[in-house]
C-alpha cells in the first residue's frame, strides 16, 4: 500500500514535469515571438522616419570629382574607409506646431538656419567641420527643380537663399559650387528633431565666454558651464543679437561649441547597454531627419556610425570658412582668397 501511494506521487510528478517545461517553453517562444516583433516593428518605425531626396539623379553628372577611395583595412568584416564629405543643414522651417513653437512663430519658408560642411579624412579617425555663414553672398547656380525646370543664376545673392529656392539640390549645388568639392552625402534636421536629441541625450554642457541676453532666441545665460536641455541647446545655436556685434560669425562660434559638447556628450553616453535611450536617441534622429538617397535606411546609417567609431571628440576640428565683410553692405560677407580656396583644397 505505501509502495503504491509512492508509485503514483511519482507518476503524478512526472506526469506534471513534462506539463511544466512545456508551459516554460510556450512562454519562452512567445517571449521570443512578442521580442522579434517588437524589434522588427521598431527598425520598420526608426526606418520608415527617414526622408529622403535624391540629389544624385537631380545634378547629374556637372558635379565635382569623387573622391578616391581606399580598400578597407579587414576584409572579413569590411567598412568603409574613404574620405567622406557631408552637407549638414540645420533647416529653420516653422512646419508642424513643433517647429513653429521652438522656432518662434509661422514664418513661411525654410531656410538653411546652420549649414556645416563635415569632412571625414580617410580612415574615419580625424575630422573637420567648416561653418559657411548663412550671410555670405555668393553666386548661386541654376538649379533643377523637383516640378520641372531650374532656377536662374542669381549675383551675390544670400548662401542660405539657396535652401529657399531649390531645397536641399539647390544647396548641394551651391555648397560645391563655391568649394569646389564633391558632398558624398546630405543631412538635414529641423527645430524639434535637435532639440529631441540633446534631451534623448540627457542634454549637453556647454561653457560660454560671455553673458547671453537675446531676446530674439529667448536665450538668457551668465557666463560660465551649463548644462543645458533640448530647447535651451536650441535657442544657444540660434542665438546672435545678444553676443558680439550680433552677426552671424558669433552665433557660429556657438555652433561650433554645441558640436563638440553633443560628441562629447555621445560618447560619453554608452548607448549600446542601454536599448531604450539608444531607441530614444535613433527616434529622435530618425524623426526629423532628411538625407540623400544613400543614407535613407536603418541599415546604411548604422553602417556610417559605425565607420566612424574610432572617431573621438577630440579628434574633430571646427573651423569657419574664410570671410571679410561684403563692400557691398556691411551686412554681409564674401569668401576671404585666397584662405578660403586653400581651405577647400585641404578637403579635397
Amino acid at each position: 500500500m505505501f509502495l503504491s501511494v509512492i508509485g503514483d506521487d511519482e507518476d503524478r510528478r512526472v506526469g506534471r514535469r513534462p506539463r511544466a517545461l512545456k508551459a516554460v517553453g510556450l512562454t519562452l517562444a512567445g517571449a521570443l515571438v512578442l521580442g522579434c516583433a517588437a524589434a522588427g516593428w521598431a527598425y520598420w518605425h526608426l526606418n520608415s522616419n527617414i526622408k529622403s531626396v535624391d540629389i544624385n539623379s537631380a545634378l547629374g553628372d556637372d558635379r565635382p570629382a569623387k573622391a578616391t577611395p581606399v580598400p578597407a583595412v579587414s576584409q572579413e568584416a569590411p567598412l568603409p574607409t574613404e574620405a567622406l564629405n557631408i552637407l549638414v543643414l540645420g533647416s529653420d522651417s516653422r512646419s508642424g506646431k513643433e517647429n513653429q513653437a521652438l522656432g518662434g512663430g509661422s514664418s513661411t519658408g525654410a531656410r538653411s538656419d546652420t549649414a556645416m560642411v563635415v569632412h571625414i579624412d580617410a580612415g574615419r579617425t580625424t575630422a573637420t567641420v567648416v561653418s559657411i555663414p548663412r550671410d555670405t553672398l555668393v553666386t548661386r547656380p541654376s538649379c533643377p527643380l523637383g516640378s520641372g525646370g531650374s532656377t536662374a543664376v542669381s549675383y551675390r545673392a544670400m548662401f542660405n537663399s539657396a535652401y529657399s529656392v531649390g531645397g536641399p539640390v539647390c544647396a548641394v549645388k551651391t555648397v560645391e559650387s563655391i568649394t569646389d568639392v564633391r558632398m558624398d552625402h546630405y543631412i538635414e534636421i529641423d527645430f524639434s528633431g535637435f532639440a529631441k536629441l540633446v534631451n534623448a541625450l540627457g542634454g549637453v554642457t556647454v561653457t560660454t565666454d560671455e553673458d547671453i541676453d537675446d531676446n530674439d532666441s529667448h536665450l538668457h545665460l551668465k557666463a560660465g558651464t551649463h548644462h543645458l536641455d533640448g530647447k535651451q541647446a536650441l535657442a544657444l545655436a540660434r542665438t546672435r543679437h545678444g553676443i558680439g556685434d550680433g552677426s552671424d560669425l558669433g552665433r557660429i562660434g556657438l555652433q561650433q561649441k554645441l558640436v563638440t559638447a553633443l560628441l562629447e556628450q555621445i560618447s560619453a553616453t554608452n548607448l549600446l547597454t542601454s536599448p531604450t535611450k539608444l531607441y530614444s536617441v535613433a527616434d529622435a534622429v530618425t524623426g526629423s531627419l532628411t538625407t540623400d538617397t544613400g543614407l535613407d535606411s536603418l541599415t546604411e546609417l548604422m553602417s556610417l556610425g559605425e565607420s566612424l567609431k574610432g572617431l573621438a571628440a577630440d579628434d574633430v576640428k571646427t573651423v569657419t570658412m574664410p570671410v571679410v565683410t561684403a563692400p557691398s553692405n556691411p551686412n554681409r560677407v564674401v569668401a576671404k582668397e585666397p584662405a578660403a580656396r586653400e581651405l577647400w583644397e585641404s578637403l579635397r
